[in-house]
């Protein structure tokens, strides 16, 4: 069974989101449609990125996403599909591609090139998904495209180490629903440079001396209840992702707040990491 997954920020107010999986389903009534998210901030290229490249790999061969994020096509913003790990990623030609692959390089890419195609403030549901299902069948790119060599190149900021191999500083690249904060210091790049030597994590006035495996980890069990940290107690580890993430544990954004508003953290901001 094909399967086409999307990725926009266009929420769930309005009707985009069922226009393009009522159209799909128009063309393709056996595909599986699958929704990786929706809530992606407005023209957030770095958002969706993040979200994307987490995600695409988990699929099978041979899965289409659409990425409708700052999708309008102009002479500087090309509509563009790339072939990367056996899997196809349709988006406009805004450096979102590069983020997504910054650790593959892409197989092939080309410029949707389709006859007679009329232009559309609505190019997710217009050329997108025409694409999509075009692949999705087992079509050929060059039947809807051109190759194309002007990839826009956009790389995220890196970490930074600096006093002499003792300190990294980093920056947030992501929250997440919960509020969780993730910077852009890998697994790697700390196990790299630790040495075994003891560390702090420094953020705004904040320090932690532990990274965790898990959210839970912050918990020692052998401890009775009334003497653990747990709820309301911030805590680092290395997420799924492999990157330092900052946290407060069993705790909720859209009431009591989360690591982003009670760390006072933001897209961007710094975070170091000390080797002591």
């Amino acid at each position: 069974m094909a399967i086409i997954t999307l990725t926009t920020d266009f929420g769930y107010k309005d009707h985009f989101v069922g226009a393009i999986k009522g159209t799909i389903l128009n063309n393709l009534p056996d595909v599986n449609v699958v929704d990786i998210s929706h809530a992606i901030s407005p023209f957030n290229i770095q958002e969706c990125a993040y979200i994307l490249k987490n995600a695409y790999r988990s699929f099978p061969p041979g899965t289409v996403h659409i990425v409708g994020v700052d999708s309008e096509l102009s002479p500087e913003n090309q509509h563009i599909v790339v072939q990367v790990e056996d899997q196809y990623i349709i988006s406009a030609n805004n450096g979102v591609i590069s983020l997504i692959t910054s650790e593959s390089s892409p197989e092939k890419v080309m410029e949707i090139d389709i006859p007679n195609l009329n232009p559309s403030s609505f190019p997710v549901l217009n050329v997108f998904v025409e694409v999509a299902c075009h692949i999705a069948r087992g079509g050929k790119l060059e039947v809807i495209g051109k190759p194309f060599t002007a990839l826009k190149e956009l790389r995220e900021f890196e970490p930074r180490i600096t006093n002499e191999g003792k300190s990294i500083v980093g920056n947030v690249i992501y929250i997440d629903n919960y509020g969780n904060v993730i910077t852009n210091i890998q697994r790697s790049l700390f196990e790299a440079y630790r040495n075994g030597r003891d560390f702090e994590v420094i953020a705004r006035t904040n320090k932690i001396k532990t990274i965790h495996n898990s959210y839970n980890g912050i918990i020692n069990f052998q401890l009775d209840r009334g003497q653990r940290k747990g709820p309301g107690d911030a805590l680092a580890l290395f997420n799924s992702a492999g990157y330092v993430e900052l946290a407060i544990y069993k705790s909720d954004l859209k009431t009591v707040g989360g690591a982003s508003s009670l760390l006072g953290l933001g897209y961007r901001d710094t975070v170091t990491i000390n080797f002591l």
